[in-house]
This record gives C-alpha cells, sequence and structure tokens, in this order.
C-alpha cells in the first residue's frame, strides 16, 4: 500500500499593522480560494491592527469587499511565531507554550509597514521559514520610495523628481520647503514616503494647498515624499521568478481612472471601481520591450526576490519614468499583478503555486 504524500504546511499570514489593513485581508481571501489543498496544509494567521497575532477563520468569504465594507483581522487564539528555528513553528499563546505545529513556508500577504517593509522579513529569517518575497534590504528599500529612488537613479533607471520632507524640517523650515516644491513645478503629489494603496496622497496644484496636503500624508509616515507630476500614461509590470531564479516580466497593464476621479485614489481603486484596466497595454512593441527590460532591472537594482510590480509613467513619445517599485503587490483575483500573469499565461491558482515553490526553493539566509 502506497502511503499518503504529506501535505506542505502553508502558513498566509496577513492583516497588520498598517493603514493597508484592509486590502491586505482581501488579498489573502483571494489566496485562500485559491492554494491547492490537495497539496499544501493551510493555516491562516492574522494580525490585527493592534498587532497581535490570531490563528484566523481559513474562510476567503470572510476577507472579501462587500460592498464599501472593507474587512479586517478581529480578535481570536493568540500566536507567536518565535524568532528561534529550534521552536519548530507557531505556538500558541493564551494555553501555554503548546506547539501547533510547524511551518514550512509562510506567504506574508501584508501591504504597507508592519509586513512588507522588511520587519516581518526578518523575524521569519530569525525564525528560519522560508518565505514568499523579497528579503529584509530588497522590502525596506522599495517600502521607503526615498531610499528606492536613490537605488533606481544610481543603476541609470529614470525616477521622478521630488523632494524629500521630513517631519521635523517641515515643522521648522516651512518656508524652504515651499521653495523646494517651488521648484519643481505644479501640479505635485503628495504622499506617505512608506505608504501603499494610493492612502494619505494628495494632488496639490497650488502651494496654498500644500500644508494640508503634507499633513495629511504626516499622518501616515513622518517622512513624505512630494513628486512633480509627470505626464504619461499609467503602465505597470509584473515580475515573476522562474525556476532558475531569473526574474520574468509579464505583458505590461495599464491603468485607466474614469469619472470625477484625477488620480488613482484609494476610492478609484477599491471602492467605486473607477479604473479601467487594459491588459495588455496597448503599446508598440519597443515601447514594451524597453519596459520589460527596465522592469527587470529595477528588480535587480532593489535585490528584489519571487515576485514584484514595477509601475511606470509611459511619455507621449515611449519615454519610460519609473514611480515606484512593489515587492508584495495587491493579490486579488482582479488586482493588476494577477491579472498581468494571467495574460502572460499563468493562471492565479498556478501563480500562487509557483511563488510559494521559489519561496521554498530559496529557503532562509542571504538570498
Amino acid at each position: 500500500m502506497v502511503g499518503r504524500v504529506s501535505r506542505t504546511r502553508l502558513a498566509v499570514v496577513f492583516g497588520g499593522r498598517s493603514t493597508e489593513h484592509a486590502i491586505s485581508c482581501i488579498s489573502a481571501g483571494s489566496i485562500l480560494a485559491a492554494v491547492d489543498r490537495d497539496r499544501y496544509d493551510v493555516v491562516a494567521v492574522g494580525i490585527t491592527p493592534e498587532g497581535r497575532w490570531v490563528l484566523a477563520p481559513d474562510d476567503p468569504a470572510l476577507l472579501a469587499l462587500s460592498g464599501r465594507e472593507l474587512p479586517g483581522v478581529k480578535d481570536g487564539q493568540a500566536v507567536a511565531l518565535p524568532g528561534d528555528p529550534t521552536a519548530g513553528g507557531l505556538v500558541a499563546l493564551e494555553d501555554g507554550a503548546g506547539l501547533l505545529g510547524a511551518v514550512d513556508v509562510v506567504f506574508p500577504v501584508l501591504h504597507g509597514p508592519y509586513g512588507e517593509d522588511g520587519t516581518l522579513q526578518g523575524l521569519l529569517e530569525l525564525a528560519g521559514v522560508p518565505y514568499v518575497g523579497s528579503g529584509v534590504l530588497a522590502s525596506a528599500a522599495a517600502m521607503d520610495k526615498t531610499v528606492a529612488r536613490v537605488l533606481l537613479a544610481s543603476a541609470g533607471i529614470p525616477v521622478t523628481p521630488a523632494v524629500t520632507v521630513r517631519a521635523a524640517r517641515w515643522h521648522g523650515d516651512r518656508d524652504g520647503v515651499v521653495d523646494d516644491v517651488r521648484a519643481l513645478g505644479l501640479p505635485v503629489f503628495v504622499k506617505p514616503a512608506r505608504g501603499g494603496s494610493s492612502i494619505g496622497i494628495s494632488k496639490v496644484r497650488d502651494l496654498a494647498e500644500l500644508p494640508a496636503a503634507v499633513e495629511l500624508a504626516l499622518g501616515c509616515d513622518p517622512k513624505v515624499l512630494v513628486e512633480a507630476m509627470v505626464e504619461g500614461r499609467e503602465v505597470e509590470c509584473g515580475i515573476l521568478e522562474d525556476d532558475d531564479g531569473r526574474p520574468q516580466a509579464s505583458a505590461p497593464a495599464e491603468v485607466v481612472v474614469v469619472g470625477d476621479y484625477e488620480f488613482y485614489d484609494f476610492e478609484a481603486k477599491y471602492l467605486d471601481a473607477a479604473t479601467e484596466l487594459h491588459v495588455p497595454a496597448d503599446l508598440p512593441p519597443r515601447v514594451t520591450e524597453r519596459l520589460q527590460a527596465m522592469a527587470r532591472a529595477a528588480y535587480d537594482a532593489l535585490d528584489c526576490a519571487g515576485l514584484a510590480r514595477v509601475d511606470f509613467f509611459v511619455a507621449p513619445d515611449g519615454g519610460l519614468t519609473v514611480n515606484e517599485v512593489n515587492t508584495m503587490p495587491g493579490f486579488t483575483a482582479t488586482s493588476m499583478y494577477p491579472r498581468m500573469w494571467a495574460a502572460s499565461g499563468v493562471a492565479y491558482p498556478e501563480l500562487v503555486d509557483r511563488l510559494v515553490q521559489s519561496a521554498l526553493r530559496r529557503g532562509t539566509g542571504l538570498r
């Protein structure tokens, strides 16, 4: 009699302390619905907005967007992943330190600080557990748009003109900040340096609007990026590591905002369906090839691993500017990253499997 092959234990970790908590939950719900249960023994681990780790119901329906109502992680049995590779996996905190079971690999589908920024990746490295996505350095560098810009520019990759504003300077040298922003030209976009999902972003057309925009962004992050507006189409490209660890580029996709929205903000993205996604983007072949090559170069410049989404502005003459690199892009079945790979021949369940398998191949340690 042939024995049953044991399944790989996959922990899907989601939620978290960032302003992107709800988006992380929606992404996790899609992954839980798609993962092959014959191949993986899945455990859902939610992180509450306060940072408490809990066992979460393995029910994608509870993590779905319902109208304009956003999902979230609620309280439950408290667990922890000790930063100790000899501990063996998830540990229950409430009824003694009982081992809940080893974890073979983690899919950390967290967006924003305290999850996508290298903090969770550092814990997983300490715990000796393989995980999907980039390591500590790349995760931290990509999350901080000011640091990412320096690394990208040093690799010869065009980035948007910008000014970094820290809270101390804003409160102590406001006139100097205004002068720096004036030199960029208007309009500008004001955004948290380490945020995502377009939360805390404002478009400023007049310098009189700058204080309110900076204060809004400072409410999310003590470091703010003020970027000059770049005329062009918003086009994205997905990167996926192949079996040999080489970055492969997807068909690009264009985001078109419709209705009364001036830019791709949170409500346009998630609540009002005020966007059209053109996959693949209608670009000349030579522009597509250059964009894919630049996406791979940006991935390498930040030392990414596993996956990334690289966002561009495409000028009318075909010129390319990188807007940002996202190491854990939105992962709902209708998000740009999965849709780009679906258009490139990789269906959503296969995409999840390939990412988990690439994490297992890499293991932990220097990557």
